[in-house]
Order: structure tokens, then C-alpha cells, then sequence
């Protein structure tokens, strides 16, 4: 072969290399964007049930316009476990903090992030409203 075809091989094998190493980080981005999506679904699940716990007479098995005492039950629906909630195949949900005026969850994803660590996200629920915070 000559030089010319020599060059247009190689050439062609770095293109190729290239397009693989790019397709497999455009894959990895999406997985963890998708991750993130299905947490913050979760989360806004688990909001919503919150405020829901909040405005329920304790009569009822409610809070009485306060978040404290909200725990999880073994089935995940909403009697909230106090430092653990849930886990499925999105991610890993606690509540971190409590108090009559607030609560907090935090989800940890289960896929990866390129530095090895996972994607979280922070929920406080408050009488109002939520707000989400990205941390990683």
C-alpha cells in the first residue's frame, strides 16, 4: 500500500475512535439527565404527599398544620421512616430535616456521575410550596 492509503486508514480509525468516545459520553450524560428527571418526579410525589400530611386533621391521621412527626412506613405511602424514606431503581430518598414549618427530602441517584459520585437533590416543603436544589 501506499503512504497516501497508509494515512487514509489511520485517518480514518482516530475519526472513528473519536465518534465512539463521544457516543458513549453523549449516552452517559443522557443517563444521568434521565436519573435526575425521575428523582425530581419522585420527590415531587413525595412534596406533595407531605403538604397533604400538613393540611390532614391529626384526627385524621395528619399532621395539623405542622410537618413534625412525618415518617415513613414500611410501603413508602406516606406516613413518611424518619432518617430513611425509600429506595427504588431511581434513587434513594431520605428526610434530612423537620420541623412544624418545613420538611426536607433528599434523593440520591443510582447512576454514576463522572467523577464517581451521584446526583442529588434536595426538596423543602414548606405550608406554600416546594423548592428543589440541585446539589450534584
Amino acid at each position: 500500500m501506499g503512504q497516501q492509503q497508509l494515512l487514509l486508514i489511520i485517518l480514518g480509525v482516530i475519526i472513528v475512535g473519536i465518534a465512539v468516545a463521544v457516543g458513549i459520553t453523549l449516552f452517559q450524560d443522557n443517563a444521568v439527565s434521565s436519573n435526575r428527571d425521575a428523582m425530581t418526579n419522585d420527590l415531587m410525589h413525595l412534596a406533595a404527599k407531605a403538604r397533604h400530611y400538613y393540611s390532614r386533621p391529626t384526627s385524621m391521621g395528619g399532621g395539623g398544620h405542622s410537618f413534625t412527626g412525618l415518617t415513613a412506613d414500611a410501603a413508602g405511602m406516606l406516613k413518611l421512616v424518619t432518617s430513611s424514606f425509600s429506595d427504588n431503581s431511581n434513587g434513594t430518598y431520605t428526610i434530612t430535616a423537620g420541623d412544624n414549618n418545613q420538611v426536607v427530602f433528599q434523593g440520591v441517584g443510582k447512576t454514576a456521575l463522572s467523577d464517581g459520585s451521584y446526583p442529588t437533590i434536595r426538596v423543602t416543603v414548606t405550608r406554600s410550596g416546594h423548592t428543589f436544589t440541585i446539589v450534584n
